[in-house]
């Protein structure tokens, strides 16, 4: 049943389905909408007393709904300042050390950090010898993506690719399942170095955001596109840790690489197949970071 399900990602029109169920969860249709919203609710078993809004009447789209906001101080984010903190609610799909250049995805599955860049050689330097995290969201997660540190953007990758599903049994059968769908990398420059905030597309992920920049995809490209930003005087941007960076549509992975000495090491249980929730602890900050 796996290889099925596996053979039929290959065969499916994964682009022409995403956008057409893009069209479908930006369309107002009234009680159409509510009447899914609801379903999709009892569904995946949505806890909506965290929402800002909780009655699902409140959402013109599924859209809305799919990137609703939080209460305030619903996640309260660690103050700590030597602690990185998890940027999603979702679950560890893989974390540890970048070797060789090469990211762990799953048993008998490694991608590297220049591909998962979109090949840019000097990019993937500055991750030589760092850390890694995958972390995967779920349907019925909060799909707002936060800064793990404060930092400085340098620079924006769209990079085009497929949108095979990124689920665990996805990651483990599909070759370089991150570093061949869709994404855009998002680049700080922080007080332990450079951070790369990957945010990787799927199936039925009808747009990826960021808060400067707006919808980045769609319409999807086919060429890798880059925009370097200032990072001192007035124009550069810059996020507190805790700050919202960008929201998937539908759902997917985040991923996170880390320079060389920027980590001490993960906090306690965060190991592949934990549950994360924006805020809490995720790593230690190197003394000499």
């Amino acid at each position: 049943m796996d290889k099925l399900k596996i053979a039929l990602q290959y065969l499916l029109p994964k682009h022409l389905v995403s956008r057409l169920v893009g069209k479908l969860a930006a369309a107002q249709a009234g009680k159409i909408t509510t009447a899914t919203i609801k379903w999709f609710i009892k569904q995946y078993n949505i806890d909506m007393s965290e929402a800002e809004q909780s009655a699902p009447e409140a959402y013109n789209t599924f859209n809305a709904f799919f990137t609703r906001a939080l209460k305030p101080g619903m996640r309260p984010i660690l103050a700590d300042p030597m602690m990185i903190t998890q940027p999603v609610d979702g679950a560890v799909s893989q974390c540890g050390p970048i070797e060789d250049g090469r990211i762990f995805q799953a048993k008998g599955h490694h991608f590297t950090s220049q591909a998962l860049l979109g090949g840019n050689a000097d990019e993937a330097r500055r991750f030589q010898g760092g850390d890694f995290a995958t972390i995967y969201l779920a349907p019925k997660d909060y799909h707002r993506i936060h800064m793990p540190i404060k930092g400085t953007l340098s620079k924006m990758t769209y990079i085009p690719g497929d949108l095979f599903s990124v689920n665990p049994l996805t990651a483990r059968h599909v070759p370089g399942l991150f570093a061949r769908n869709e994404r855009v990398v998002a680049t700080f420059e922080t007080e332990i170095g450079p951070l790369a905030m990957v945010l990787v597309g799927a199936t039925i992920v009808a747009s990826i955001e960021t808060v400067w920049a707006g919808t980045v995809t769609p319409p999807c490209g086919k060429k890798v596109v880059s925009w370097d930003y200032p990072t001192e005087g007035p124009d550069a941007i810059t996020l507190d840790k805790g700050e919202e960076m960008g929201r998937f549509k539908l759902g997917s992975t985040v991923v996170m690489l880390f320079a060389q000495d920027a980590l001490a090491n993960f906090a306690d249980g965060v190991v592949p197949g934990a549950v994360t929730r924006m805020g809490q602890a995720f790593a230690h900050i190197a003394p000499n970071a």
